[in-house]
């Protein structure tokens, strides 16, 4: 039997097996993302709607939305594509960071669309400030921001604790409590964890926006 030191010493990416992610359009164009160790590839699924996948779809709708703040939310697509939910919380800008997720009303809602790859090797603290910014300008125009990815789980909620933790000078450990409780399905993939753990806003958060109502 080997032991842990031995199994971290010999492991290597490589080894790692393919991960494949599914994603469907709004205009119902199926997308696989493939990746194996920091590799990535993305191509049109070809097969047809009725083919057997190997699993159970889930095709309910995730219409759950997390009141971080007043004038910040997370949720999944399901929840930005759906004009009922959008109203129902005075929705104003929406804030995408899936990938292959068109905007479902981009003439009613002021949006801001950052493809994102939900990999542990992606560099989600690239995006904090451009995805900070437009945050703040929902919240200087007294609007209400709706963070999004695919499944509202791991970008989005990667962002919004990055966030709170530029703007507001949060921990990551009460940032992440505080959107764990606003919404309690949020799971950041193991990269962007570590990557928030290490996360220092520069600057003095006092400066940026920081103290929420």
């Amino acid at each position: 039997m080997h032991s842990l030191a031995q199994e971290i010493k010999s492991f290597s990416k490589t080894n790692l097996r393919k991960q494949c992610t599914r994603v469907t359009t709004l205009s119902g164009k199926r997308i696989i993302e493939t990746w194996k160790g920091s590799t990535v590839h993305v191509v049109e699924d070809p097969l047809p709607s009725g083919a057997s996948c190997g699993y159970v779809p889930d095709n309910s709708w995730d219409l759950q939305v997390g009141v971080v703040r007043p004038y910040l939310l997370l949720a999944s697509q399901d929840a930005a594509q759906d004009f009922g939910t959008l109203r129902k919380f005075k929705v104003s800008h929406i804030l995408n960071v899936a990938y292959g997720v068109e905007n479902a009303f981009p003439d009613l809602f002021i949006h801001k669309t950052l493809s994102i790859l939900d990999l542990p090797d992606t560099v989600i603290t690239s995006y904090f400030q451009e995805c900070s910014q437009f945050i703040d300008q929902a919240k200087k125009e007294k609007g209400v921001v709706l963070v999004h990815c695919n499944a509202g789980v791991s970008r989005s909620a990667a962002v919004v604790i990055g966030y709170l933790m530029c703007r507001e000078g949060l921990t990551f450990d009460d940032a992440f409590t505080l959107v764990k409780k606003a919404r309690p399905v949020i799971c950041p993939n193991p990269g962007f964890l570590e990557q928030l753990k290490g996360y220092r806003p520069q600057g003095d958060p006092q400066l940026n926006g920081v103290v929420h109502p």
